[in-house]
């Protein structure tokens, strides 16, 4: 019989190392935070880049600034045939695609299911799911022929309470179903995916939805340490960028999150509960609410 330790294997690491030295590597939302910088990363590691973003400009200036062995395409992830599109001209450029990172994404204003609209939901979905989806559907086919790899930019939010954010949770969980199942069926071709899982990370959205805004400024304080530490977007890209190398099939960070998605599981069960019979949880959310119907 096949131990637990053997099966799951330490948590973030990968098989063989993959040189993205010469390869072409596509990442969406590169336009600034995290992909960006991981653009900046891996450019000197020697790939070349495709920086894909819904603000074309910012998408041209990022490739721009790189220099040579750059493409800036602007275009949105959840217009299908947008991407569709897109992934066609990277590869028209380049004469092929080695890596895909699904990292565009975006997060709501706080409310709660009972007060926030359909639409708002909805974009929600569009782009933090349907866009990967969007993203990655077309380069497949490439990143086999290729042996390539995959990295969809997940959330430790998968596997947080998502009360008063609850589409960015699970878009995000379903986005880290989305990148095991794709492990698995790319294996046999001798490509690979992987997920990766953040915390708080320094970026604008971080600053707009949980800094400036009182509320999610509250909702954060929440979070008790080390869950609350935060890190860069340049140390959540180095993150990428390694977990790439390795063909990591998960990586998660800051570390002080890694045995809360180990031991999720039994976690959750208690901090639901405690958090369902907490008063100060209880007035959050309905001032969230008063807000959302003045």
């Amino acid at each position: 019989m096949i131990g637990l330790g053997r099966l799951l294997g330490p948590v973030g690491l990968g098989g063989e190392r993959y040189d993205v030295n010469g390869r072409v590597v596509l990442i969406t939302g590169a336009g600034q935070g995290i992909g960006r910088e991981l653009a900046a990363i891996l450019h000197r590691r020697g790939a070349r880049i495709a920086v894909v973003d819904i603000d074309a400009a910012a998408a041209e200036t990022a490739a721009r600034d790189l220099g040579s062995r750059a493409l800036g395409v602007g275009a949105d992830v959840a217009d299908r045939q947008g991407m569709e599109a897109a992934v066609a001209w990277v590869i028209d450029h380049f004469g092929r695609l080695d890596v895909v990172v699904a990292n565009a994404g975006v997060v709501p204003e706080a409310a709660t299911l009972r007060t926030m609209t359909g639409p708002a939901f909805d974009r929600v979905m569009a782009i933090n799911l349907t866009g990967v989806y969007n993203t990655v559907h077309p380069a497949l086919d490439q990143i086999v022929a290729h042996r390539g790899h995959v990295v969809v930019v997940s959330s430790c939010a998968a596997f947080a309470p998502g009360m008063a954010g609850s589409p960015y949770m699970i878009s995000k969980a379903a986005v880290e179903q989305l990148g095991r199942a794709l492990r698995v069926e790319l294996a046999g071709f001798g490509a690979s995916a992987g997920v990766s899982y953040f915390g708080v990370v320094e970026t604008e959205m971080t600053r707009s939805t949980l800094d400036r805004d009182p509320l999610g400024h509250e909702l954060d304080s929440l979070l008790p340490w080390p869950l609350n530490v935060r890190i860069s977007a340049t140390e959540a890209a180095t993150v990428i960028a390694d977990g790439i190398a390795r063909r990591a099939p998960r990586t998660v960070a800051p570390l002080g999150w890694q045995p809360y998605a180990l031991l999720r599981g039994a976690v959750n069960v208690v901090l639901d509960s405690r958090l369902a019979n907490d008063a100060r949880m209880h007035d959050l959310v309905r001032r969230v609410e008063q807000r959302a119907r003045p």
